[in-house]
């Protein structure tokens, strides 16, 4: 949300959502433990900074290493026209996060989300209040062994939970058949054992007298 004059006594808000644009410009670092990208459209009127940083951890498994994103940083002009339409005070400032640990994600694996995540920035207007929002997320900042081709894949927890509540009824519907047939054959078993058991007479008199 921005300022914008609606008359000479009055002020109100209204709404800038910024896309990222196709034909962005794109650059980075890559580091060992430290890597950067950097992302510009609209001659540099916005600038996107995801900044990603890979450590250790320790765990019942030992020390096991993951990548995470560790500051975003957001830098736009509302001067510039094409989404800000007559703001208070125009020009250039920075919305950064605070103590970010996002995109999770086990060493020498791709991050994948199709869902939305939102993340809340601290602008350096304090009269604007920034959020970042991610969908169809696929990155990997650290261990590339080729040219656009992604490690093995991890999955947000978003889309881990909606393909377990779509495989469920599945897994439901094959055991619940397994059951339904292993009863079936286990009656027709004991039926057909059933049907076909000698009668022992219970008359004796039936008995043939032997001797």
């Amino acid at each position: 949300p921005y300022l914008s004059p609606a008359s000479r006594f009055q002020l109100i808000t209204e709404q800038a959502d910024i896309p990222l644009s196709r034909g962005a410009e794109m650059k980075g670092k890559c580091g060992t433990n430290e890597s950067e990208l950097e992302i510009s459209w609209l001659e540099q009127a916005y600038t996107l900074k995801l900044f990603f940083l890979k450590e250790g951890h320790n765990t019942s498994r030992g020390q096991e290493a993951f990548w995470r994103l560790s500051r975003v940083q957001f830098i736009y002009d509302t001067a510039e026209r094409t989404y800000f339409k007559d703001a208070v005070s125009p020009g250039k400032h920075t919305a950064s996060s605070h103590r970010l640990s996002a995109l999770v994600t086990p060493a020498g694996k791709s991050y994948k989300c199709q869902a939305q995540q939102t993340i809340s920035l601290m602008s350096s207007d304090h009269q604007k209040s920034v959020q970042l929002l991610l969908s169809e997320v696929r990155v990997q900042p650290f261990d590339i062994t080729a040219d656009f081709v992604f490690s093995e894949e991890h999955k947000c927890p978003v889309d881990q939970r909606e393909q377990l509540e779509e495989t469920l009824p599945l897994i439901l519907g094959l055991i619940l058949g397994l059951v339904i047939v292993v009863t079936l054959c286990v009656y027709h078993i004991h039926h057909k054992l059933t049907a076909n058991q000698v009668q022992i007479p219970r008359d004796r008199s039936q008995y043939k007298h032997m001797g």
